[in-house]
């Protein structure tokens, strides 16, 4: 037992270090927050409706396939798209109407934690080293350790990210519509410039493919 609860101390290091990691999940759900406190749990139910099945996919000897070129420059592609296309709105919408871009950031958390998850190549890639190593541990303890792993893993990006929806909800309602506006603006700048390091990164895979 002190072995697995030792590997479950790990896995919660490990998974707080991957989380609390800036980039567009974390965007999202800051710009969410200033609408919403708990957009943060909402986007993490969207993150763990992609994660959890992709655990068992990962098990069930997938690892290879997320690795490959082909499907890092795919979802490269397309995830850098949409951070492109939802920080793009959100700039544009900045200056005729805040409470309007975060009423329309926030309408659906969960769609946005699925998709920013799904289209995240860092967030595949992830699971298909350190997040495979720590899955093909806990299969070691048994299923029921596989099971409190993905669990534990899950409630920590819960945690998290609720957290900081909390926060973004709670500084923006001390501070006024300015403060959210500048929250609105931050966000989505990153959305934009994670968006354009995910279509280089993809484009200069694809460039190099077709050379």
């Amino acid at each position: 037992m002190g072995p697995a609860i030792g590997f479950l101390l790990k896995v919660v290091v490990v998974s707080l270090s991957g989380v609390m990691a800036p980039g567009p999940v974390t965007a999202a759900t800051l710009a969410a927050g200033t609408r919403s406190r708990h957009a943060g749990g909402l986007i993490a139910i969207g993150h763990g409706i992609v994660e959890f099945p992709l655990m068992l996919v990962l098990i069930g000897g997938m690892s290879t396939l997320l690795r490959g070129e082909e499907v890092k420059i795919v979802v490269g592609l397309l995830g850098g798209i949409f951070l492109l296309h939802m920080g793009g709105r959100m700039l544009l919408r900045l200056g005729r109407n805040d409470e309007a871009t975060a009423k329309a950031y926030a309408a659906s958390p969960v769609w946005t934690g699925i998709v920013l998850t799904g289209g995240n190549p860092y967030f595949l890639l992830w699971w298909a080293t350190v997040g495979l190593s720590l899955a093909g541990r806990a299969v070691e303890f048994g299923a029921l350790a596989f099971g409190l792993f993905a669990v534990v893993h899950w409630v920590c990006d819960l945690v998290w990210l609720e957290a900081l929806s909390q926060a973004s909800f709670k500084g923006t309602k001390l501070l006024g519509k300015r403060s959210q506006g500048i929250v609105l603006a931050v966000c989505a700048a990153a959305l934009v410039v994670v968006g354009v390091m995910f279509v280089h990164d993809a484009g200069g895979g694809l460039i190099a493919r077709i050379r």
